[in-house]
């Protein structure tokens, strides 16, 4: 959702804005603003906004790369429109009336409807369609020389999540910040202060970073940054170092940050797995769960959204078959919404790219409200879920620049895979034998990942051919129908092609009247047990006029007897070989929108991190 970036310090504003926002152009946006403290009128302080529809570039050009806007202090923003169409006056930086205080928002202020028509009737008048307008109206309203009160006073009358920077026309050089369920941080250098929505937006002038948590006010100037609560006592704040670098944020050399992140999947899956091997066996010890509290657990609770909801699918089937223990998955965004309940000694386990996913974090927040502990899969550190949750697995997967995940989940799915040897191990369920064949396994992914990757022309080619489809179905049963459920959100989410998947058992129940000729259909076959169950599914199909794509493992050559084209990866553990399966669906995703002649790091309507339900 949306992207902040403001900077105070010794340099020119607007060129470090612009060059942020672009950094976070990943999130998805329609419009871009950003307003900085003019040096036009010596007389006294104003502040110049300027506003754009559309990409940033046109922000690039009406400000010559942001060398006409002069001045050292400002803030930045991308609009993903939730509140008013895209437009110049719905984008941001929004603000009340002679500019006295400008705001830029990321997320949804729940009662903005209450709030307009009461400061409506109070003689406010309104330009835009958007709830952030309320924002900037209400703090002209409290604002008497202290911006701590006015945003302290804010807090207690809007309901709904934010992540705010905020300029004050009277207080040159000052940027003042806020959050409340959204996503913000802060950077401090030698050569000015930060806020960001994210890390790269800032990752070319600081690594010092802080996050900053729920319902703390920040103020900031060149050399300075103060830290309050909502009741406008000052606090003390930890500043971490990020280990990444700009380089990692780069394209390197590849058309698209989806294929570089597609290709550091082998990196990324090592580098999560590597740390967590000690002498041949699994160690988690960082997750400070005892060999009694691993024990104990009677029942899994998965929570998640997206791609990382198809990673717990595929750990619930795993789970069961290795643990032996009872594994419920929901979507995050339903999950607090049926009323869960949870028996005792359930370990509820929220997976996120982000950390900061914000229906995930409410079912975070549920669970622990209803009494139970709660692990949580990430990927970025001090993110919200990472603070929130009892334990933190962090995956290491390096920043994710495009909206469509790849090398996250597949780091994710690394996570889940120790996770249940872990749980096995403590239920006595997987022996030192199965525990060191898992691991010597799962130490080979990486490498066999790198031998699909050298084969991507061929499904390319196969791409090429596909690129004009209107429907494209997949199908599989048990993992490869998880694996299935992620190949297709791959597609449509990229390509903008109506894409379902299904448990291939299910086709006769309906599914099956949608096939016409020559409609693809993408069978994933990899289970032993299930395999020639799914090659008659795949016959159903072909027999009705589909054109059949086969994805399976090296060794099971019958395929070819029915599939009109396959894809065979690897032979691995049947348990893990959702991990291999993806290559290819992520590529046959990406040259298929590439064939398309689409943006394909940055799908219309969609947002790198969705912080707002």
């Amino acid at each position: 959702m949306c992207g902040i970036v403001g900077y105070t310090g010794s340099s020119q504003a607007a060129p470090i804005l612009l060059d942020g926002l672009e950094k976070l152009e990943y999130r998805g946006y329609d419009s871009a603003g950003i307003a900085v403290f003019s040096k036009k009128k010596k007389s006294e302080p104003s502040i110049e906004v300027i506003k754009a529809k559309g990409r940033l570039k046109v922000l690039f050009e009406m400000t010559d790369s942001g060398k006409s806007v002069k001045g050292t202090c400002g803030i930045g923003h991308t609009r993903w429109a939730t509140h008013g169409e895209p437009s110049v006056v719905n984008s941001h930086p929004q603000y009340a009336k002679d500019k006295r205080v400008v705001v830029v928002h990321n997320g949804i202020i729940e009662n903005y409807q209450e709030l307009k028509e009461r400061l409506m009737r109070d003689g406010c008048e309104f330009v835009s369609a958007t709830d952030t307008e309320v924002v900037a109206h209400l703090l002209d309203r409290y604002y008497d020389s202290d911006p701590i009160d006015a945003i302290s006073k804010l807090m207690y009358h809007v309901r709904g999540s934010y992540a705010l920077g905020i300029l004050f026309q009277d207080r040159p050089g000052e940027i003042y910040a806020v959050r409340k369920d959204s996503p913000l941080i802060v950077g401090r250098s030698s050569g000015g202060n930060f806020i960001a929505s994210d890390v790269p937006a800032i990752l070319k002038y600081t690594r010092d970073v802080c996050f900053i948590e729920n319902q703390v006010i920040v103020r900031l100037t060149g050399k300075d940054i103060q830290f309050f609560d909502v009741d406008k006592a000052e606090l003390k704040k930890e500043f971490t170092q990020i280990q990444w670098d700009t380089e990692a944020a780069e394209k390197g050399g590849f058309k698209h940050f989806m294929l570089k992140e597609i290709y550091e999947q082998p990196k990324a899956v090592r580098d999560t797995i590597s740390p967590r091997i000690k002498d041949g066996k699994v160690n988690l010890e960082e997750l400070n769960l005892s060999q009694e509290e691993l024990s104990s657990i009677r029942r899994i609770q998965m929570v998640a959204c997206g791609s990382a909801y198809h990673v717990c699918m595929t750990a619930r089937y795993m789970m069961e078959e290795l643990v032996r223990i009872p594994v419920d998955v929901d979507l995050a965004s339903e999950f607090r919404y049926r009323k869960p309940v949870l028996e005792e000694n359930t370990l509820v386990i929220v997976i996120s790219q982000s950390g900061e996913t914000a229906d995930s974090l409410a079912a975070l927040r549920e669970a622990k409200k209803l009494g139970h502990k709660v692990l949580a899969v990430v990927n970025v550190v001090g993110s919200s879920i990472a603070r929130e949750a009892d334990s933190v697995f962090y995956t290491w997967a390096g920043p994710e620049i495009s909206v469509a995940t790849t090398k996250a989940y597949s780091t994710q799915l690394a996570a889940v895979y120790l996770l249940a040897i872990v749980l096995g191990k403590a239920r006595g369920m997987v022996d030192e034998q199965a525990e060191a064949e898992m691991v010597e396994e799962l130490q080979r992914l990486p490498e066999k990942i790198e031998r699909i990757l050298e084969e991507k022309e061929r499904i390319q080619w196969f791409a090429n051919k596909f690129s004009h489809s209107k429907d494209i179905f997949f199908i599989g049963r048990g993992l490869d129908y998880a694996s299935s459920l992620e190949g297709s959100l791959k597609l449509k989410e990229i390509s903008y092609i109506h894409s379902e998947a299904y448990a291939a058992g299910e086709l006769k129940h309906g599914t099956i009247s949608l096939i016409e000729d020559g409609i693809l259909v993408v069978g994933v076959a990899t289970q032993s047990e299930l395999f020639e169950k799914l090659i008659s599914n795949m016959v159903e199909v072909k027999s009705r006029g589909a054109y059949v794509l086969g994805v399976t493992s090296y060794g099971n050559y019958n395929m070819e007897d029915v599939a009109n084209y396959t894809i065979y990866v690897p032979k691995t553990m049947e348990c893990f070989a959702a991990s291999l399966v993806v290559i290819p669906l992520q590529l046959l995703a990406y040259y298929v929108a590439l064939g398309k002649g689409l943006d394909v790091d940055k799908p219309r309507n969609l947002a790198k991190s969705v912080t707002v339900e």
